[in-house]
């Protein structure tokens, strides 16, 4: 097996091995495993130190911040209250100073009384509470050996952990799914008792014990869940929901939330009542000694039981799934489900899981059902796009103003002060924030403050340039103090002041004026600057376009224009400059007869060229709008550069503010386009760049067809990347 080791973080302790009711669908006593018959009721004092001294030295080594510990049987609560505090002193008094302890209890609630959480509440330990639903449903299988109902002593319970003093213990509800019962009076009844969160746990089956299915459907399970999942939904969601909210979570990139989905190593080892180490519990049901490691608290380490190949197996991500599973798209959020659900005794586990239909039908649903409201309407509308961008600029501002505490002096405290004034009264600061490099400057800040570099305090003193050029643009009577550097007083998208004579370094005072501004230096006459009149000491951001092309700015002056992978080029002369803007209009007329949709949704969007040494185009870490590129030597290539980098610009700015993909990937995929495989970020970028381009280059709708059909069956894609894919199928057709 490679890879590295995966630390434990959560423990299962059985503290008592037998049980005060006799469910039938318990996999400890009712499946293939039956290692309980010959194991101590009771876990040992000396079981009890040596897992805590195993543990303390397992969080020790791995620098673990906090570790889970689960207390389960049998019913853990027969263990007594005795045990269990010494259970919770010797796990505390082990874990103190070396990582934060979360200890927590999974029982039927048949013996919870004070005395016990008045014990828990000593050490913070939630309780988990099993009950399948309804009387009705909680009957079906909860009862005592004699026949009789558990379910009044377990609504005891739970009213017990909700009374105000226990409340804080309150851990959930834990549900054995069993689609002969009510789905929806099953999940009122558990709703009912505000739970902090519901568990529904599929009962555990293999294939060569598959599950009750009464009335056939390969699919009753999700069937089952799925009307539930409505009711949950149109209710607002009010109570958690561990196995939809993991789904939703995978759905739009993010983790699993359970250990019964996803492709996250497991991280989980069981301690038996005879201190025995295993694997996970639920192995129990696929053959006898499935969860055995032949390993032990007295003599091992964590360590070698995570290093055991069972333990292995369960921690490979994508290639510890089956073949068939390794092909399917849904698989990063069913993750082959559980490990014990795949096991055939002809197979071992490289099958699919039984509940395979089941997940994938449950997956499906959910993301049917809430596609629309989940799927970002920036996959669709460039000005919502664009807004987005601008919030995400707004955003960083904001968390570099949180992170200078106080460190930006009193020029930053003044420019904040007098930027909240103006957005209170105009919109003068949006179109200097939405400056492409904007994003670029509030991004290297934000690295400085990060990393402590003593250039943060410096790269903040930028904000008042920023205030200035939006009182300036808007016409408003304010007057901003803007710190200079190395004798430039630099305005975003204006241009650059020259302050011959004044020092390396000082402070002005610029304030607007007719077709300008105005600019006061201590000791010296105001100077009237006219933003469009290039002088020996004004450089003006210079604008290319016009008969037909967009107005582009030129912008060989913005110091956060070196974002780019190749080198940004000092500033153009004017006959340089006026060849950029010959050859824009003429590449741009080829766009409007190419492509004239992308042509429109491009002059929307891009504001900024930066000529750069070589290469391009090029998108940098900036915000939306801005290009890269050295100048192309046909109005062609410039044409086929322009197109290019829009389209690299718009999925760059589409992934800074949406999540399209899993960035977690395990997975390479063969690119039409080269021979070795890519990741799936480079799939998606090449074929998305490939579909744009194919009026120019008919191979390339080749290649981007090829690509689209490897995507359409990508585990990787979010929600909204199956939007995105719907629209670039669309495209590619019309192509």
């Amino acid at each position: 097996m490679t890879g590295p080791l995966v630390p434990f973080r959560e423990i299962v302790l059985k503290v008592h091995s037998r049980c005060d009711l006799a469910c039938d669908h318990c996999y400890i006593y009712e499946h293939a495993d039956q290692s309980w018959r010959t194991r101590p009721k009771a876990i040992s004092d000396e079981a009890i130190s040596w897992t805590a001294l195993r543990l303390a030295e397992h969080a020790k080594r791995h620098a673990l911040p906090s570790v889970s510990v689960i207390l389960h049987g049998g019913e853990p609560l027969l263990a007594g209250p005795a045990r269990l505090r010494r259970v919770c002193e010797e796990l505390t008094k082990a874990l103190d100073s070396v990582a934060e302890l979360d200890l927590r209890i999974h029982t039927n609630g048949l013996q919870l009384s004070s005395r016990y959480l008045d014990l828990f509440s000593e050490y913070n330990l939630k309780v988990g509470i099993s009950l399948d639903g309804d009387r009705a449903a909680n009957d079906r299988h909860r009862r005592f050996a004699d026949g009789r109902t558990s379910h009044p002593l377990v609504l005891r319970a739970v009213d017990l952990l909700r009374e105000e003093r226990y409340r804080h213990l309150y851990l959930g509800l834990l549900c054995t799914i069993d689609v002969a019962n009510d789905p929806i009076a099953a999940y009122d009844a558990l709703a009912e008792l505000e739970p902090p969160r519901i568990d529904f746990l599929l009962p555990h089956a293999t294939w060569d014990d598959p599950p009750a299915r009464p009335d056939g459907s390969p699919t009753a399970y999700a069937e089952w869940l799925l009307k539930i999942f409505d009711r949950w939904d149109a209710q607002g969601r009010q109570v958690p929901v561990r196995l939809f909210e993991s789904v939703l979570s995978t759905l739009s990139g993010g983790p699993s939330l359970t250990e019964s989905l996803g492709l996250a190593p497991t991280d989980l080892v069981v301690v038996e009542t005879d201190g025995t180490l295993e694997q996970v519990d639920s192995l129990k049901s696929a053959y006898e000694g499935a969860a055995a490691t032949g390993f032990d608290v007295f003599a091992h380490s964590f360590d070698e039981v995570a290093a055991h190949p069972g333990v292995r197996a369960r921690q490979l991500g994508l290639a510890g799934v089956s073949e068939t599973c390794r092909q399917c798209p849904v698989v990063r959020s069913c993750g082959g489900g559980l490990y014990t659900h795949r096991y055939s005794s002809r197979n071992d586990f490289d099958n699919t899981s039984v509940y395979c239909a089941d997940l994938e039908a449950l997956i499906r649903g959910i993301e049917q059902r809430t596609a629309a409201a989940t799927v970002s309407p920036a996959v669709t509308d460039p000005g919502v796009l664009a807004a987005h961008h601008q919030d995400l600029t707004r955003y960083l501002l904001a968390t570099v103003n949180i992170g200078l505490e106080g460190r930006g002096g009193e020029a930053w405290r003044e420019a904040w002060e007098l930027a909240a004034a103006l957005e209170e009264r105009s919109d003068a600061l949006d179109p200097v924030l939405g400056h492409p490099y904007s994003l670029s400057w509030l991004r290297d800040t934000l690295a400085a403050l990060r990393e402590g570099r003593p250039e943060a305090a410096e790269l903040a003193l930028r904000l008042p340039s920023y205030v200035a050029t939006a009182v300036i643009r808007g016409g408003l009577d304010a007057t901003v103090r803007v710190p200079w550097r190395d004798g430039r007083l630099w305005l975003p998208t204006l241009g650059e002041l020259r302050l011959a004579g004044s020092g390396e370094h000082g402070e002005a005072e610029v304030c607007a004026a007719d077709d300008g501004f105005r600019v006061l230096i201590a000791g010296q006459e105001a100077r009237h600057v006219r933003i469009d009149e290039e002088s020996d000491d004004w450089l003006p951001v210079r604008t290319l376009g016009g008969q037909g092309a967009p107005a582009l700015r030129l912008d060989d002056l913005d110091p956060h224009r070196d974002c780019f992978d190749a080198p940004a080029r000092e500033r153009l002369d004017s006959r340089e400059a006026a060849l950029w803007g010959e050859r824009l209009i003429k590449a741009w007329a080829l766009l409007q007869d190419a492509v004239p949709q992308q042509a429109a949704e491009a002059a929307d969007s891009l504001t900024t060229l930066t000529p750069l040494t070589s290469g391009g185009p090029s998108v940098g870490g900036h915000g939306y709008g801005a290009l890269g590129m050295a100048l192309p030597a046909t109005a062609e290539e410039f044409a086929v550069a322009l197109l290019r980098g829009f389209r690299r610009a718009k999925l760059r700015a589409l992934v800074d503010v949406t999540d399209l993909y899993a960035q977690d990937g395990w997975w390479q995929h063969p690119a039409p386009w080269q021979d070795e495989p890519v990741p799936f970020s480079e799939l998606l970028a090449g074929a998305y760049e490939r579909i744009g381009l194919e009026a120019f280059d008919p191979d390339e709708a080749d290649r981007a067809g090829r690509a689209l059909e490897t995507l359409e069956r990508a585990a990787e894609l979010t929600v909204g990347g199956r939007r995105l894919l719907d629209e670039l199928r669309k495209e590619h057709g019309r192509g």
